[in-house]
């Protein structure tokens, strides 16, 4: 099975330039839409508001003002936690608070440049 996350994004390439920025790489783009690869079973779609509306069938959400959807990029180490979001940071992005740490989990959070809520994240082993 494959994931495929799609998200409205005002302006397509300053969306590129971000997510290319943080290290993605992007499958099959066009005027109004490119996915960004995850991994070999996740991508990030982004389209342009009206195509995105076009899919829709309810009023698009103002990421801004309102959190549609936590979306989460797992990773293996707390150092790839820390280089993800400040990369992102560094592109454009917006800090949602401090980091969080517990004995399972390292995580931060950032608001890319359309305001969809993002968490870098590594889970611990537990020990045992």
């Amino acid at each position: 099975m494959q994931l495929f996350v799609n998200l409205a994004v005002k302006n397509l390439d300053r969306s590129k330039e971000f997510f290319t920025a943080l290290g993605f790489a992007f499958f099959g783009m066009a005027d109004d839409m490119a996915s960004v690869m995850i991994n070999d079973g996740a991508q990030v779609m982004l389209l342009t508001e009206p195509v995105f509306a076009g899919y829709a069938a309810r009023e698009l959400a103002d990421p801004a003002k309102t959190t549609e959807a936590i979306l989460v990029i797992g990773l293996e180490n707390p150092a790839q936690v820390d280089e993800l979001t400040e990369k992102a940071v560094a592109a454009g992005a917006t800090p949602l608070g401090p980091p969080r740490q517990d004995d399972f989990r390292y995580q931060r959070a950032f608001a890319d440049l359309d305001g969809h809520h993002w968490e870098a994240l590594c889970l611990a082993q537990p020990a045992g």
